[in-house]
């Protein structure tokens, strides 16, 4: 059992999980003021434009039996009345649009950086076995009488 626990906590402390769960928790909040901005912003102002529609309450009665009165959506459920609700779908399609946007700027700036990274290549340099190789090589050219051919200088 002291096993099974180590491994879990080895894997739940790796950089990797703990970024994700960043970026979950980063993403759960960052949906939420999309919707503050579409409901309590976006859809008022859009409604106004339009005439006054309020987007919240817009929805179709579908089926209504008993005859009761729906001025809203809330009181429609209370009542166990089907509606179709299009105002939601709509707040729903604004803020689905507005993520993707988002998003779509985010990769377009991750996708330009990896451009950008791949235009300008810096050479690695060598690492310290290959300068040691280099000068062991040019040591047995000289022994042995050949020219070597000059070393490239190491990157820095």
């Amino acid at each position: 059992m002291q096993g099974l626990l180590k491994e879990f906590r080895d894997f739940a402390v790796k950089g990797n999980m703990i970024d994700l769960a960043i970026g979950v928790i980063i993403g759960a909040a960052f949906g939420a003021i999309v919707s503050s901005i579409v409901d309590d912003i976006f859809m008022p102002l859009i409604g106004l434009v339009i005439g006054g529609i309020d987007f919240s309450n817009l929805f179709i009665v579908l089926s209504n039996p008993e005859g009761v009165a729906v001025p809203s959506v809330a009181a429609a459920e209370a009542a166990g009345v089907s509606t179709l609700n299009i105002g939601l779908f709509i707040n729903a399609l604004v803020k689905f649009t507005i993520i993707a946007f988002v998003l779509f700027l985010v990769v377009k700036g991750i996708n330009s950086m990896k451009r950008q990274a791949a235009k300008d290549p810096t050479p690695a340099a060598p690492s310290r076995e290959e300068l040691l190789l280099t000068d062991i090589r040019d040591a047995l050219r000289a022994q042995n009488g050949t020219v070597a051919p000059p070393s490239p200088p190491p990157a820095q």
